[in-house]
């Protein structure tokens, strides 16, 4: 079974290099330094997220259903996606107001267990 590459180092969370390509068919390896797709530098759990939401059509009550989380959660994770990708997230007129949303939306997230104390904390510190 083959593995997910990580797409950044787990110590200190820089962007990891792809050094050595191999075929499983007529092994020939290929050495050098690769750089890996922008959306191999996310996390396991933004991936399964990118994954939901294409599948769905970007619709996010059909996210909201799959995942059985609230609209605030679905829009904090994709904010957190576009940001992880390297865009800035738009903000609204009432972005007090949203901000204030988004973060209640990765405390519930905490606190049912869907994504890891160092993640929310790197969520919240995103404004």
């Amino acid at each position: 079974m083959r593995r997910r590459a990580l797409g950044r180092c787990p110590v200190c969370g820089e962007a990891l290099d792809v050094t050595r390509l191999s075929c499983p068919r007529c092994d020939t390896s290929i050495e050098g330094r690769f750089e890996t797709c922008k959306f191999c530098q996310l996390s396991n759990e933004q991936r399964d997220f990118v994954e939901i939401f294409i599948k769905s059509r970007g619709n996010i009550k059909e996210v909201e259903r799959e995942l059985g989380v609230s609209y605030p959660t679905v829009r904090g994770r994709l904010d957190a996606v576009i940001q992880a990708l390297g865009y800035p997230v738009e903000r609204d007129k009432d972005d007090e107001a949203q901000l204030e949303t988004r973060r209640k939306a990765v405390l519930e997230s905490l606190a049912k267990g869907e994504i890891r104390a160092d993640e929310a904390i790197k969520l919240l510190k995103q404004r």
